[in-house]
């Protein structure tokens, strides 16, 4: 049995705990699959690196409506896969060759292991670890359903869709969340065939219902939307191909394709880990149940010196949150007597799709909850990207900004994009939300740009019948 200062069992956003404050102290490091955690390796990173490129075929397209006539010769899949993971995967060795190599006080186990106790754990070879605290940091996994054939070679999940050596023709996605979204996006710009099935109504269900609306009508003039479907077996064709059996509105019908991916969501890695063996709470969905200073609680209790922090226990499964927590994890640590807590309040969200979607706060029908319990009504307003200035220079007939505040304050309790570059002009709000600026002294109070397209949010502001 060998015991350490600080177990960390998850290299992803955990890996940041390691600071010089415990040069001096034993840490063991745990990462049973790929150093560097879902973000880096098949997560946001690599999927942004192929969305830019995906943005450039795109926007073959739109520029013909502004009289600019483009071509797209092709696209080199090989080569972008190449570029992308040449540098993720020299990334991630790098990570754990710093780890594994050259820090004396560190030890990296490169092993699945299990919790035996609160603040230990047995590797898959059998050795004995614990510490004086541990930090559980595991992350989630891509859901596979029940679905016969699902085991089959062409059925992939964000894993191990983004390292095909050929781009598929035709691909059927199920789900319509993010991950089908996005991917939808960069195969359907490289040219290949999209079918997507859903099983409920719409796209991107979780989003502001207006967004998801608006969405689910774009995406079905982009690509083979197939709502109200099921998916209810795949089978492999002599071709290489499969075929996938689809149950929608209209009957069961066949659809041949040359690869799958299954984007249904994410579950949290806490039984792989055993921690409802250890006796750890856990919410319905699996994940670990901590308080606000990201303490693990067992019998609805903290538990001394055990952590958590990203999407093994968060329900909003984003890096920025994970990396948050870990910074909060990092102090509490150090510090037991002065514990700060985790601020999840306003958590911004985007969806890299095209187009692009990004969220912070209440939705409305939560606005109007809010209300209810409250008693302070609550007022929406919508602005068209076409209203501004910007909006005209590209012709835009779709993108709108959706704001939510209480009538009698002011205060924006949400906002909800859809368009062009919604990640980054949503971010104004995320600040003035978090500093607690209302609508109205955000709007009038400083200079906008002219003819920038964050002028659609100054717009939005005004519209808001507050005060």
């Amino acid at each position: 049995m060998t015991h350490y200062d600080l177990a960390i069992i998850g290299s992803g956003s955990g890996n940041t705990l390691i600071s010089p404050e415990w040069d001096d102290r034993k840490v063991v490091l745990v990462e049973g699959g790929t150093f560097g955690g879902t973000c880096l390796n098949v997560g946001c990173i690599p999927t942004k690196m192929f969305v830019h490129p995906a943005g450039l075929a795109s926007a073959v397209g739109e520029a013909s409506r502004l009289g600019v006539d483009l071509s797209l010769d092709g696209v080199r899949w090989r080569d972008i896969r190449d570029r992308i993971f040449t540098r993720i995967d020299a990334i991630s060795a790098g990570g754990r060759a710093y780890r594994a190599d050259e820090l004396e006080n560190v030890t990296l186990i490169e092993e699945h292991v299990r919790l035996t106790g609160e603040k230990s754990f047995r590797t898959a070879s059998g050795d004995e670890v614990t510490a004086d605290q541990l930090v559980i940091a595991t992350g989630s996994r891509a859901v596979q359903p029940r679905i016969p054939g699902i085991s089959l070679p062409q059925v992939h999940t964000s894993d191990t869709i983004m390292r095909l050596d050929d781009l598929p023709e035709r691909l059927l996605i199920i789900g319509g969340g993010y991950i089908a979204a996005e991917f939808a996006h960069v195969f359907g710009a490289f040219g290949a065939r999209v079918t997507i099935a859903v099983r409920s109504g719409g796209m991107l269900r979780d989003l502001d219902e207006t967004v998801s609306e608006a969405f689910t009508e774009q995406a079905a003039r982009q690509w083979d939307l197939r709502l109200d479907t099921d998916v209810t077996r795949i089978s492999a064709n002599d071709d290489g191909s499969v075929s996938a059996r689809l149950d929608g509105p209209a009957g069961a019908v066949d659809l041949d394709v040359d690869a799958v991916l299954v984007a249904v969501g994410r579950t949290a890695n806490s039984d792989t880990l055993g921690a409802g063996e250890a006796g750890l709470d856990l919410h319905d969905d699996g994940r670990l149940v901590v308080d606000g200073y990201q303490r693990v609680l067992r019998g609805g209790q903290p538990v001394a010196g055990l952590w958590s922090l990203g999407d093994v226990s968060s329900d909003y499964q984003l890096k920025h949150v994970a990396n948050h927590e870990a910074k909060i994890v990092a102090h509490n640590l150090l510090h037991p007597g002065a514990l700060r807590a985790s601020d999840h309040r306003f958590v911004p969200a985007a969806v890299f799709s095209h187009p692009q979607a990004a969220s912070v706060g209440m939705t409305e029908e939560q606005a109007l909850s809010h209300a209810d319990a409250s008693g302070m009504p609550i007022v929406t307003a919508i602005q068209h990207y076409g209203s501004t200035a910007y909006g005209w220079a590209m012709e835009d007939t779709q993108g709108f900004v959706k704001l939510i505040a209480e009538q009698e304050t002011g205060r924006i309790l949400g906002a909800h994009i859809l368009g062009h570059e919604a990640s980054m002009i949503i971010q104004p709000i995320v600040q003035a939300m978090s500093f607690g600026l209302d609508a109205q002294t955000m709007a009038r109070g400083q200079y906008w740009i002219h003819p920038a397209l964050t002028e659609v949010v100054e717009n939005a502001l005004l519209s808001l019948k507050t005060g």
